[in-house]
């Protein structure tokens, strides 16, 4: 993966040499990037942020995995022409840093998982931070600060739009707690795909039984006897529902409810925000459906959760 991965980045830094020998690294109506953001959740807040004040370049599409992304000329484009770049952090985007040498950008770059307590799970820091909106109320501000470093006229609007993200992250958060709450503990019990909710679970207090893929990297692959010991385990645990991920090919996780005699949920937004007009298709609207489906697996259709918008 890694040999693959750098050959494309070469290749990017080649593409990107020609392209900027052609006009320079971005041309004047392409409409320079302010801030690059590497994945959709980040894209997400910092359009909130940025409001009209600043243009946002998000490199990952709805419902791309970004453990397995390979980078774009146009990405090297962006970067190149950015006051800030903004990425997730771990291993989640690590190929990242091979395009910032290859734009020779100067911006700022900030890594977002830098500045969290990073839970711990296989493999090391958990890079899927967003999972509990408190880290996202952290990042808007760190993304706040950022573009407020860049572009210190901006100030006013920047913190004026951060202050009202924050106060519609916080009032999510508070609900999905309240809501959560009214399900027995023993009935919060969660399989998904792979480790990418680890940081929900933790917040709202939901006993994870296992993963498909027993990794953070949904790049990694299922064993025969991992994938029998999860069956056992999703039977001894009475778990009713287990929830596949959107950007994650559900065949496996199906075959394992099969024989396990569980239902299969809605997919989760894990790695991924959702399409244009999907209910995840923004970082509250995939807290919300995340929520919503799970409350309803968990007490198999008995509770429903009302969250603001």
């Amino acid at each position: 993966m890694r040999t693959h991965r750098s050959v494309a980045v070469l290749a990017v830094a080649l593409a990107t040499a020609t392209i900027a020998g052609c006009g320079g690294a971005a041309d004047a109506g392409d409409g320079a990037a302010t801030i690059v953001a590497t994945t959709t959740q980040l894209g997400d807040l910092a359009r909130a942020v940025a409001g009209d004040r600043a243009d946002v370049r998000q490199m990952l599409e709805p419902g791309s995995d970004p453990h397995a992304y390979e980078p774009r000329p146009s990405d090297v484009r962006a970067v190149a022409g950015a006051k800030v770049v903004v990425r997730s952090g771990g291993d989640l985007d690590s190929w990242l840093g091979d395009v910032l040498r290859n734009a020779g950008s100067d911006a700022r770059a900030l890594t977002i998982l830098d500045g969290l307590r990073a839970r711990m799970g296989p493999g090391g820091a958990d890079p899927h931070w967003w999972q509990d909106p408190r880290n996202a109320a952290i990042a808007v501000e760190r993304i706040r600060d950022a573009l407020i470093g860049a572009d210190p006229a901006g100030r006013a609007a920047y913190t004026s739009n951060a202050a009202r993200r924050l106060e519609r992250i916080r009032a999510l958060d508070r609900a999905i707690a309240t809501c959560m709450r009214r399900i027995p503990r023993s009935e919060r019990r969660l399989v998904t795909d792979h480790d990418a909710v680890g940081y929900y679970a933790d917040r709202y207090e939901i006993d994870v039984i296992g993963t498909v893929i027993p990794a953070l990297s949904s790049q990694a692959q299922a064993s025969a006897g991992g994938v029998a010991r999860l069956v056992r385990e999703i039977r001894s645990a009475g778990v009713s529902s287990i929830f596949p991920e959107s950007s994650v090919n559900p065949k496996l996780t199906r075959a394992i409810a099969r024989d396990a005699g569980a239902k299969v949920g809605p997919a989760l937004y894990a790695d991924s925000l959702g399409a244009p007009g999907s209910p995840g298709a923004t970082y509250l609207g995939s807290l919300r459906a995340n929520t919503a489906a799970l409350v309803n697996g968990f007490s198999a259709g008995r509770a429903r959760c009302d969250l603001p918008g």
